[in-house]
């Protein structure tokens, strides 16, 4: 069963069209990434289904009906841009942003404290925001985000100038709420933590959805015929072998396409005979990264190191 259905979802802005005809499912009980480069349409699409922005065409269904009102009042909404009132205390922003959802009470100051000693920031509770590291207001947006015990959570870049500690404790916590039975978007343009969080993705690029479905699936089909490979040694003479369609290079791992499953033996052995020492061999494996960039027809190295904007 979906919790969300998107449907030809289309924005534009003037001339440019962000978002071209989106369409993808957010089944219940799982965590959705909807992930692509830095000016994909993310945020755009993300902005449409929390009626934001107004599309030029299409819905979103939310259990059965379009979104409105109520949807806003059972989410909880990350956005790209932070949002906080930087004059006010920790304690008091969260306790204020938690009664807008209708939740007020010693049971919510009594949660947000603990969130705040999670996120090592008890010690700052009644400090102003604008005393606080852009790192500590990202932390503080986020316990905002989740106070309210929303049942559906939209994060987009969450872990935007997070460092990895503090990611890997958000990461603990969306893993918690999913736990919980909570239905958890995502957006990203880091790929590895797409794939090693989501059960379901939508992949957009240049407004355009390129691909959808769950992880699983998606890798299953892609991983065929595929080899990645980490080595040493001299590998230029694979452009040479017959049985060889595709080497892409991706910093640390090597992809590389054959022709048939029986090929990966051949080069298992054409690696050998050429001295190459291979310290990772894996057959019909396939990343994210790989996939956006044979869908894409871009590298997205460079990308994924951006500072978003």
């Amino acid at each position: 069963m979906n919790a969300l259905q998107v449907k030809n979802l289309t924005k534009r802005f003037d001339n440019v069209v962000a978002v071209n005809s989106a369409n993808f499912e957010v089944p219940e009980d799982t965590i959705f990434g909807l992930i692509g480069r830095n000016g994909a349409g993310k945020t755009t699409t993300i902005r449409m289904m929390m009626n934001i922005y107004l599309p030029d065409e299409g819905e979103v269904i939310f259990r059965g009906n379009k979104v409105g009102q109520e949807f806003k009042d059972r989410v909880g909404y990350l956005p790209e841009e932070r949002g906080l009132y930087k004059k006010m205390k920790v304690i008091d922003t969260l306790n204020y942003l938690a009664e807008l959802k209708g939740k007020s009470g010693k049971a919510v100051t009594k949660k947000a404290y603990e969130y705040l000693e999670r996120f090592d920031l008890k010690d700052r509770a009644n400090s102003k925001l604008e005393e606080l590291s852009k790192g500590n207001q990202q932390k503080v947006q986020f316990i905002s985000t989740i106070l309210h015990d929303p049942e559906f959570i939209i994060l987009d870049e969450p872990f935007s100038g997070l460092d990895p500690i503090n990611t890997n404790l958000l990461k603990e916590i969306i893993l918690d709420m999913k736990k919980e039975k909570k239905v958890i978007i995502f957006s990203t343009h880091l790929m590895d933590f797409a794939e090693k969080m989501c059960d379901h993705i939508a992949m957009i690029d240049n407004g355009k959805i390129i691909l959808s479905g769950a992880l699983k699936e998606i890798k299953q089909k892609y991983s065929q015929n595929n080899v990645s490979l980490n080595y040493t040694g001299d590998i230029s003479f694979l452009d040479s072998l017959p049985f060889v369609e595709k080497v892409e290079n991706f910093g640390n791992t090597t992809g590389i396409r054959v022709k048939s499953n029986d090929d990966t033996q051949n080069l298992l052995r054409a690696l050998l005979d050429h001295n190459v020492i291979v310290n990772k061999f894996d057959a019909n494996e396939i990343s994210l990264h790989e996939i956006f960039v044979s869908l894409a027809g871009t590298e997205v190295e460079a990308v994924e190191k951006e500072v978003k904007k």
